[in-house]
């Protein structure tokens, strides 16, 4: 569309020597990060009316489901949360009767979480933990795009200096020099 002084609106130019391009300052970033947790979260509320779960749990239980006999330890390492997180989860699923702690035979120091029949049958019923056009259209991606945009996030993680095993940190960002 022309603007009043004959320069076209809109068009991609070149950026000026010594100037970022459009979308890449920091700024940018967070927006874009912002942008994902607000969808994380409509979708995580949504996930919890349909099961009575909140989504740290649900991916416990299914943690728990995928690595089969394990250690709380192991399993928080496994969820990316920290120890004393899964513990108050599971704490929580023991209670609802979702999980069950189980003596190991090799040594009865140790204690496994163990899915019930009703965490079975509730993790069943879950729906998938993003939204599922998300998922059609990122499985849609061809494989290298899918590897890249994981170690992107992966790299934006490492860059905020997000502990490994607390992916519930909040984000702060502070002052950014865009």
């Amino acid at each position: 569309m022309a603007a009043g002084n004959g320069r076209v609106r809109n068009a991609r130019r070149a950026p000026a020597p010594n100037t970022k391009p459009a979308g890449a300052s920091a700024t940018d970033v967070v927006r874009a990060i912002r942008r994902i947790i607000r969808a994380v979260d409509v979708h995580s509320k949504r996930v919890g009316r349909s099961v009575g779960l909140t989504v740290p749990q649900t991916v416990v239980l299914g943690g728990i489901r995928d690595l089969g006999e394990v250690t709380s330890s192991t399993l928080s390492a496994h969820v990316h949360l920290s120890p004393p997180t899964v513990t108050t989860i599971l704490d929580n699923l023991e209670a609802r009767g979702l999980v069950e702690r189980v003596r190991s035979a090799v040594d009865r120091r140790v204690v496994h979480p163990r899915l019930t029949e009703a965490g079975r049958r509730v993790l069943d019923a879950a729906p998938p933990l993003l939204q599922s056009e998300f998922m059609s259209a990122f499985a849609e991606l061809p494989a290298a795009e899918r590897h890249a945009i994981v170690a992107a996030f992966e790299r934006v993680a490492e860059m905020m200096d997000a502990p490994e095993g607390d992916v519930a940190a909040v984000l702060d960002i502070g002052r950014i020099n865009g």
